[in-house]
C-alpha cells in the first residue's frame, strides 16, 4: 500500500511560554486531519508543568493526559529519539507546526543545527520543501531574534507570532486561545471554525 502525505501533520512543542496553545491545537487537530505526530522537548515539558501543573515524562506522554480525550491517530515521540520516523524525509507529511517556538529552537532551525527531535523534524521539513509553521513567543525581541525570523520567512517558513487579537471581543482566556489557534490552523491550511471570523458591523452571523 502506498503511503501518502495527505493530512499528516507533525506538531513540535518547545520551551516557550504558551503551552496552552499547543494543548488546544492537539485537542482539535486529530478530528481535522488524518494523522498527528507529536514531540515535546524537555523544556516544553518543564513549561507544561510550570504553566498548567501537568507533570509528565516523555515516555508517558499521551493525548488523554494532555487534553482529557483520546484519539487513535495521534503518535508521540521522545525528543531524544533522533532515529524516529519524523526525523526522516522519507516519511511523507503535509507539514509541521512548532507551537510555541522558543528562540533557542528558532535559532537552531534558522542555522540548521538540530540538537533534539523537534529541531531535526523541522530541518527535514525545510529540506524537503514542505510546510513549516512557527509560532514564536518572546518579548522583547533582540536583533538576533528578528534576524532569524526574517531569515526563515525568506526561506518560505510561515511565521505566526503568538499575538492574540481582541476584535472578536473575547470574554475568557479560552476565547483568546481558540481565536489564536484558529489563526494557526488557517496558516497550516487546515479548514476549521474554531474562532470568530471578522464581520462588518451589522453583518449576520
Amino acid at each position: 500500500m502506498v503511503t501518502t502525505s495527505e493530512d499528516v501533520w507533525v506538531v513540535g512543542v518547545t520551551g516557550a511560554s504558551g503551552v496552552r496553545y499547543a494543548t488546544r491545537l492537539l485537542e482539535v487537530l486529530p478530528s481535522l486531519v488524518k494523522e498527528v505526530h507529536v514531540v515535546f522537548s524537555d523544556a516544553a515539558l518543564r513549561v507544561l508543568n510550570d504553566e498548567e501543573g501537568v507533570a509528565i515524562n516523555p515516555s508517558s506522554l499521551s493525548l488523554e493526559k494532555l487534553t482529557g480525550s483520546a484519539a487513535k491517530n495521534v503518535t508521540f515521540y521522545n525528543p531524544r529519539d533522533i532515529g524516529a520516523r519524523i526525523a526522516s524525509g522519507s516519511m511523507l507529511t503535509t507539514g509541521m507546526v512548532v507551537i510555541p517556538c522558543s528562540m533557542a529552537t528558532l535559532g537552531a532551525i534558522a542555522h540548521g543545527i538540530p540538537s533534539h527531535l523537534v529541531h531535526r523534524a523541522a530541518d527535514v521539513h525545510m529540506k524537503e520543501g514542505r510546510k513549516l509553521v512557527l509560532v514564536p513567543r518572546e518579548t522583547p525581541l533582540s536583533p538576533i531574534h528578528l534576524e532569524n525570523l526574517l531569515k526563515l520567512s525568506r526561506y518560505g517558513v510561515k511565521i505566526v507570532p503568538a499575538m492574540p487579537g481582541f476584535y472578536h471581543k473575547p470574554e475568557t482566556v479560552q476565547d483568546m486561545v481558540d481565536q489564536f489557534v484558529m489563526k494557526v490552523l488557517d496558516s497550516m491550511g487546515v479548514p476549521n471554525s474554531l474562532g470568530s471570523r471578522w464581520k462588518e458591523p451589522g453583518e449576520a452571523e
